[in-house]
């Protein structure tokens, strides 16, 4: 243990209950605060990563964030930036950010050799980002100051095959192709606008 709080006191007793401390201690070692060359390989290669938060009273939210090879990209040294595309204007992930800016981002190969990247950080979300003049389908850019960047074990991940990207995938030039279900009776009368978007 580095002296600092990446094990809290619920991890540190099932740690004693299955003698695992000395393990938790050892694979410590691989953390790290700032990306690595093969980080910034893998999470800008990366279609999709999956983003955790909470809110104000600690009431967890889990999202799938997807876009092309690229949609994320290492900013600095500890610093990584996404865009927050159109969706159902819920912002249940995003309004947790206003609220409490923890996130932990689970970046995961299901595809090729599995691999497993972890980054726990601090984010914020602007909506005049300088990255909105180049992201295409961007209505705003949140990035993340990492606290912790640790790979996982990817022994249980299953090998799937990557098929094609998904129509609604941002592209240069390309008007976005609107969901079906902003169509049916529940919905069409509450769609929200579509802010406007760089197009590439």
């Amino acid at each position: 243990m580095t002296g600092d709080s990446f094990y809290n006191d619920g991890a540190r007793a099932l740690q004693d209950q299955f003698d695992s401390r000395r393990m938790a201690d050892r694979l410590d070692v691989v953390r790290r605060t700032e990306f690595t060359d093969d980080d910034r390989a893998f999470i800008e290669g990366a279609v999709y990563f999956f983003l955790a938060t909470a809110d104000a009273a600690g009431a967890p939210d889990c999202s799938f964030k997807g876009g092309p090879a690229g949609f994320v990209r290492v900013t600095g040294a500890s610093e990584l930036a996404f865009p927050d595309l159109d969706g159902n204007g819920m912002f249940k992930s995003l309004g947790n950010v206003v609220v409490n800016p923890s996130v932990g981002l689970l970046f995961i190969a299901l595809h090729g050799a599995p691999k497993r990247l972890r980054v726990n950080g601090v984010a914020r979300i602007d909506r005049d980002d300088p990255l909105l003049a180049s992201t295409v389908g961007a209505q705003m850019i949140v990035r993340v100051e990492a606290k912790a960047i640790f790979p996982n074990c990817p022994r249980y991940i299953p090998t799937l095959e990557l098929g094609e990207m998904s129509p609604y995938t941002p592209e240069p030039g390309v008007d976005p192709v609107e969901p079906a279900w902003k169509g049916f009776d529940v919905f069409k009368d509450h769609v929200h606008p579509r802010q406007p978007t760089f197009k590439g």
